[in-house]
């Protein structure tokens, strides 16, 4: 499944993966952020860190009535404050879909997949 984009010049597809990609390198820079999860723990394995090439694995692209819909799956370090770090996080994705690919996403939906304890 893909967005279609129109344009003067003619017409753009941007596949889900991709969208998945953009949103996720968006989330991985924010404070607080330790990696991207799988949206299918119990297939792919219990909170396990996805690496930079399967970051569209930890987001799902939902397209409903031309409306984009993102779900992300996050773990977060200790000691952050989760609420803030869902919040920043919603925030850069918009911001960073809108200023990259050029769409508008009607909602980003944060589900914290773990915690993570980071030795100094």
């Amino acid at each position: 499944m893909s967005i279609e984009l129109q344009t003067k010049y003619g017409q753009i597809d941007i596949s889900n993966e991709v969208i998945g990609m953009v949103a996720g390198g968006a989330a991985i820079d924010c404070y607080g952020i330790v990696g991207m999860a799988s949206k299918n723990q119990i297939k792919d394995g219990l909170t396990e860190i996805l690496r930079k090439e399967n970051f569209s694995k930890g987001v799902l692209v939902r397209q409903e009535n031309d409306r984009l819909h993102i779900d992300m799956y996050i773990i977060v370090s200790y000691g952050t404050k989760i609420s803030e770090v869902a919040h920043n996080v919603q925030n850069k994705v918009k911001y960073t879909l809108d200023h990259t690919v050029g769409l508008a996403a009607d909602s980003v939906n944060i589900y914290v997949q773990g915690v993570r304890v980071t030795n100094p």
